[in-house]
């Protein structure tokens, strides 16, 4: 009977964990119109896109980078190759906007077996001022992206995050990466900024220029795999903060496979085993996995049968689900009729990817094979 009461005890801790998450990110990030103001002492910005290949919302996600309504900043592209069929393409948006400062680097700097920050180093050191925006080039800005991420700065931040939000899906495996992004990992990082822990998240981040410099500039950001994991650090090193947009950014994400999802976010677990070990052990607990079976087993320690046991079961999971959905609706995030089953196919990947992310350390991006065994040899 003692095992029962700490199963119970356990599913009712997740449950709360779950909707306070639910509750703080709820409380900050609610849907509006994509119109705030631009302040009256708005600062120049710099925009630093690194860019690999064609993807499929490319030329929509560069054409909106000119179509920001911010009136001072400039946009600086970076390709690694002279070969790479992206730069007729923003050749020619570039063309398309003249009245924009805009510039488009070609080249590699090696700092670390990270290709995305490789390729960013030159856009950095290119830039003019004290604001810096890092965006991946699938992500989507809005028009009022600058002066949102500006107005996430306190006194104490050293840089300004929104995560990417999923959007546009085709197919079910789309929505299956938006119930992880949007109501799930998304949650955990306002949670996290809650209570004064802010993650880094390489989809887009501002940062405070002076605070990257201090640390050596963007070359420091070699010292973990992941660059968000190394800002992270150095931010917190400086005793200095990370703060969350109040409403989050688009990721386009038109059509994904299963193998699509899955490797994707089993190398971003890999990537927080490593780079945050203490952090990443608590996650067998996330999703409804582990509630439900420790709520349908305490329900059968009880004295219930397999009939109570599976209604314990149902309740926890539809609770847990239930308020994702609100949450969603809320945040203005996409839904449709077959979310609660991308809820439970997330929920039942989950466990599996935590696994298999302390099992292997291999993994292959934009063609890479990379390993987050040169972060353990590093560390060691």
């Amino acid at each position: 009977m003692t095992l029962a009461y700490v199963c119970a005890g356990w599913c009712a801790f997740i449950l709360v964990m779950n909707f306070a998450s639910m509750w703080l990110m709820g409380r900050k990030c609610r849907a509006r119109e994509r119109n705030l103001p631009v302040p009256d002492d708005a600062p120049w910005v710099s925009i630093v896109r690194p860019l690999r290949g064609i993807e499929t919302f490319s030329e929509e996600t560069l054409r909106a980078t000119f179509e920001l309504d911010y009136p001072h900043y400039e946009i600086i592209f970076c390709v690694q190759s002279t070969h790479d069929p992206i730069i007729p393409l923003v050749e020619r948006v570039i063309a398309d906007y003249p009245g924009h400062d805009a510039r488009l680097l070609v080249g590699d700097d090696y700092v670390s077996a990270n290709p995305k920050l490789n390729n960013c180093v030159k856009g950095w050191e290119a830039a003019r001022y004290e604001y810096v925006i890092l965006a991946d080039s699938n992500a989507l800005p809005p028009r009022d992206y600058v002066q949102t991420m500006l107005a996430a700065f306190e006194p104490d931040t050293a840089m300004t995050v929104s995560m990417p939000i999923g959007s546009r899906t085709e197919g079910f495996w789309a929505l299956v990466e938006c119930a992880i992004l949007n109501t799930f990992q998304a949650r955990w990082q306002y949670g996290a900024e809650a209570i004064g822990a802010g993650f880094a998240q390489g989809k887009n981040m501002m940062w405070r220029r002076e605070v990257l410099d201090r640390a050596g500039g963007i070359r420091a950001l070699g010292c973990e795999i992941a660059e968000d994991a190394a800002s992270t650090k150095i931010i917190r090193a400086q005793g200095m903060t990370v703060r969350l947009v109040d409403m989050p950014f688009e990721q386009p994400l038109g059509a994904r496979t299963a193998h699509e999802v899955y490797s994707r976010h089993v190398r971003w677990a890999r990537l927080r085993r490593v780079t945050f070990p203490a952090h990443y052990a608590p996650e067998f607990m996330n999703g409804s996995f582990v509630a439900v079976v420790l709520g349908a087993y305490a329900a059968l320690e009880f004295g219930g049968d397999a009939g109570a046991a599976l209604l314990a079961a149902t309740a926890v999971m539809f609770a847990l689900h239930l308020g994702e959905i609100r949450l969603a609706r809320v945040c203005g995030f996409a839904l449709d009729w077959r979310m609660p089953f991308a809820l439970i196919t997330r929920d039942l990947m989950l466990p599996v990817m935590f696994v298999d992310a302390l099992l292997f350390d291999d993994f292959v991006w934009h063609g890479n094979a990379m390993t987050v065994r040169e972060v353990e040899d590093t560390a060691g």
